[in-house]
């Protein structure tokens, strides 16, 4: 069987991605996404998550841009720049999920801004964490080798058996998700992808992914992406149960 995740990340970044998860969800394909507890819209996500039953909801870590939610403090701006300083991340993830379950969410997923946790240290916590608050899925890393496939495994912890989407950051168009769905393997597999409205916060906001969330968002809301997964005979729904 095939069983597809497609899911939003930075859900909680700005009111105008926001309101573009939840359109591709309520008009698209869209089954989850991904809350930053640290996003300047992170209240306002949580309103729409709430008003939003049938969208699942995980956490989007961040240990690089933004501020800590522990201590307020400006993370590293870069993946490699977070290597060379010392940040305890298992607390600060620790401090972004508690955040989230306070505010009345139940995460079913973690993955992370920027691909972090594919560091060994990092995703170790991950781990951790998804053991601790019971979160069954992880985001399979990338490239996804035998240490994080055990490390998960013997803590119980899911992962999908393939992730697609990392590649078409910023260059996803209906085009390339149908061709995506087109050769969809078995088992399952999440999707990842950056829809949004571009509002004027997101304009402002420091960020590479603009008028590429609009294009997103198109592609997940065409008809021809609906008929297309279900003539595949494709199961699409969220990581729930």
């Amino acid at each position: 069987m095939k069983r597809l995740f497609i899911n939003a990340d930075d859900f909680g970044f700005t009111r105008d991605v926001n309101a573009g998860i939840i359109q591709a969800h309520r008009e698209g394909v869209l089954t989850s996404t991904t809350l930053m507890a640290n996003g300047d819209a992170f209240e306002d996500a949580v309103r729409l998550a709430q008003k939003t039953p049938t969208l699942d909801v995980g956490c989007h870590l961040v240990l690089v841009q933004g501020r800590a939610v522990l201590d307020g403090r400006p993370l590293p701006e870069t993946p490699l720049q977070l290597v060379f300083q010392r940040i305890d991340a298992y607390r600060e993830l620790r401090a972004q999920i508690q955040k989230i379950c306070a505010a009345g969410i139940r995460p079913t997923h973690l993955d992370s801004h920027k691909h972090t946790h594919l560091l060994p240290g990092v995703f170790r916590e991950v781990v951790r964490l998804a053991r601790e608050f019971s979160i069954p899925y992880v985001r399979r890393p990338l490239p996804s080798i035998g240490y994080y496939s055990h490390l998960a495994r013997t803590n119980g912890i899911r992962m999908t058996d393939h992730l697609l989407g990392f590649r078409l950051t910023g260059t996803l168009t209906e085009e390339s998700l149908a061709a995506a769905i087109e050769r969809l393997r078995e088992g399952e597999t999440e999707f990842l992808c950056h829809p949004g409205l571009l509002g004027p916060e997101l304009a402002q906001a420091r960020t590479r992914l603009k008028e590429s969330r609009v294009r997103e968002l198109e592609a997940l809301t065409s008809p021809r992406i609906r008929d297309l997964i279900n003539e595949k005979g494709v199961h699409l729904g969220p990581f729930r149960k």
